[in-house]
């Protein structure tokens, strides 16, 4: 055995492994005197004797090693006579048995691993607490159907352009689904953490992401059934909102990242002026106590595919009007696709651009284009839903936005 630097610091992490492995355990030890398997000291000498075993570069001695280890580990276990006999320690003691083996060939990747578990030991209450108590059933279902899609579906889809789909690419439609799943599970989330505590500009910022026209909507009936609630409604709204732009800015990361740069300046405007917009709001009432916090679905699955359909009958849709009529086409159908969705508006456009059929300013002018008729649209649901106490405070709010908008244009050189 070659005693240089590599095989001290081997050594090194395989005893630190073993003693911060061993601390947890020896702590949990004391809580529960049923269980003797193992402390400080057996993890710390299992994860010793597995970097000499590895130094020593015998095959045989790290096999008989860990067979060692997983024979006392049954016989633990077959000992034990508690009424809730699990395996935990037993697992432990051999994970750390193998992170002493692998530290010295990779002691940086075993100090890692070392870390995770003993944060993973550690935080047995919150892990527990937050399997049995906090996520519920359709939680975990929404979780597993976005790692499904993510990982699974994603990965199988073909990445090339259909000519029967009117030359849209399925990989870039299927990544749009992922990315709207995941944008309202991560507002499904932010909902949960604040909870009621944030009340309706939360609530409305985490719906945004799923729907800014149906939130909109649906703050301008609660103001009118509960007149007293109209400001709260009104930072709802507005907060809804300001999810609409930073959408925008990942459709395009995600199908033509080239067009960010030209993108950037007016949206940004427009973004930065609803955030202040939608925080005067808040500011300008106290907060309202009595909201719900998040519960049901972390995201709408068929939301999700709904958009990825509409985004497919559009792009298909300007992609012809493109070839028949010109590039003035492209903006009446951004602008008519605008007032179902901004989103789908876009990725029509975004989507001609990654296939080199329009210029950056044309492209930036078709998506002022869409994102504008869909304020006319919030502007016509807020006066249908709530009112017009309710529709003109949300329209100042939208139309300073849409203002920003197109006063950062107008001074664009392109």
């Amino acid at each position: 055995m070659d005693l240089n630097e590599n095989v001290l610091i081997g050594f090194a992490v395989a005893l630190g492994s073993g003693l911060l492995i061993g601390i947890d355990r020896e702590r949990r030890k004391a809580r529960e005197p049923n269980r003797e398997l193992a402390g400080v000291r057996t993890f710390t000498l299992a994860a010793l004797a597995g970097a000499l075993a590895q130094a020593l570069a015998q095959p045989w001695l790290v096999f008989m090693g860990a067979l060692l280890v997983l024979l006392l580990s049954a016989i633990s276990y077959w000992r034990e006579r508690s009424q809730d006999p699990g395996v935990t320690t037993e697992i432990a003691l051999f994970v750390t048995y193998l992170l002493g083996v692998a530290a010295i060939p990779y002691p940086a990747l075993s100090a890692g691993i070392a870390v995770i578990v003993a944060g993973l030991l550690v935080a047995r209450n919150s892990l527990h607490r937050f399997s049995i108590e906090l996520l519920s059933a359709n939680e975990l279902r929404d979780a597993l159907v976005l790692a499904g899609a993510a990982l699974v579906v994603l990965p199988l889809v073909p990445n090339l352009s259909i000519a029967w789909l009117a030359g849209a690419n399925p990989r870039r439609i299927w990544s749009l689904v992922v990315l709207m799943m995941a944008l309202q599970s991560a507002g499904y989330i932010a909902l949960r953490i604040g909870g009621a505590r944030l009340g309706y500009s939360l609530s409305g910022l985490a719906s945004g992401f799923i729907s800014s026209t149906a939130t909109i909507a649906s703050m301008g009936v609660k103001a009118r059934q509960q007149p007293e609630l109209l400001n709260a409604c009104v930072s709802g709204a507005l907060f809804s909102s300001v999810a609409t732009i930073p959408q925008i800015f990942l459709v395009a990361a995600t199908i033509h990242p080239a067009s960010l740069a030209t993108l950037a300046p007016a949206l940004l405007a427009g973004w930065l002026c609803s955030l202040i917009v939608a925080g005067i709001s808040v500011l300008a009432h106290r907060k309202t106590d009595g909201v719900p916090a998040a519960s049901g679905h972390a995201f709408s699955l068929l939301y999700a595919l709904g958009f990825a359909l509409l985004l497919t009958i559009v792009t298909g849709a300007v992609s012809v009007a493109n070839s028949y009529f010109g590039h003035t086409a492209v903006g009446i159908g951004a602008t008519l696709a605008g007032f179902a969705d901004a989103h789908s508006a876009a990725t029509s456009v975004l989507s001609l651009g990654a296939s080199g059929q329009l210029s950056p300013a044309q492209i930036l002018w078709a998506v002022l284009l869409g994102f504008s008729s869909n304020v006319i649209s919030k502007l016509i649901a807020a006066a249908f839903s709530g009112g017009w106490a309710f529709a003109v405070r949300v329209g100042a709010g939208s139309v300073a936005v849409l203002a920003a908008v197109w006063l950062t244009y107008w001074f664009m050189p392109l």
